[in-house]
């Protein structure tokens, strides 16, 4: 197979395993995800999805969350960590959110990345599904992924995002990057792992991946 076979191979695959795609973070509109992101940094899913209705039922919006102090903030939150951070992260895009926004998440890389603890990644991922902008946001299972298949070298999320842009169709990138996650979960994980059921990788994979497990 050259390139481009194993580009519609991999994208043919997913498609078939999620032809609906779950959103990986439980949240309501544009800003319960905006935090939801925001939280789930060195964090998993599953127990960001365990915090917020904790938080939300305080605060779902930036004039509720404003109302709170930075210390009750980081009270509810501390079980996904970072909650230092995230805390007053999480309070002082509330404030720039009604000061500047009228209350509302801006529909912006430029204006999401000014906000505090706002990187490029969270970004990514509310312009996706908040907006349907499309967007590649990369985590450590698309990083992972995009190595073992020999998309991308894996020396940085930068590099990673930018051969998943030009090697995806843009039309595709807000499905595929939810699809390549949800792929790394089930099917080809980072530890644990049975190049048995990985058929992507076993099809398409970087000859020293797979010859490094015996394939």
């Amino acid at each position: 197979m050259n390139k481009a076979d194993k580009v519609s191979f991999a994208i043919r695959t997913l498609e078939e395993l999620y032809p609906t795609i779950p959103i990986p973070l439980d949240h309501k509109d544009p800003y319960t995800l905006l935090i939801a992101v925001l939280l789930s940094a060195q964090s998993t899913d599953v127990r960001v999805n365990k915090i917020t209705p904790i938080l939300f039922a305080k605060a779902d919006n930036p004039l509720d969350m404003v109302k709170l102090s930075v210390a009750q903030i980081r009270e509810i939150i501390k079980p996904v960590g970072l909650s230092p951070m995230k805390s007053k992260g999480i309070h002082g895009l509330s404030k720039i959110l009604l000061e500047k926004h009228e209350g509302k998440v801006p529909q912006s890389f430029a204006d999401l990345e000014e906000l505090p603890a706002v990187g490029h990644k969270t970004a990514s991922v509310v312009m996706a599904q908040a907006f349907g902008v499309p967007a590649f946001p990369v985590d450590t299972h698309i990083q992972r992924l995009m190595y073992r298949w020999g998309f991308s070298n894996g020396k940085s999320v930068v590099q990673t995002e930018r051969d998943a842009k030009r090697l995806f169709p843009k039309e595709k990138w807000n499905d595929l990057h939810l699809q390549i996650i949800w792929y790394g979960r089930e099917y080809s994980p980072a530890r644990g792992w049975d190049l048995e059921k990985d058929i992507i990788t076993r099809t398409i994979g970087r000859k020293s991946v797979l010859k490094k497990h015996g394939f």
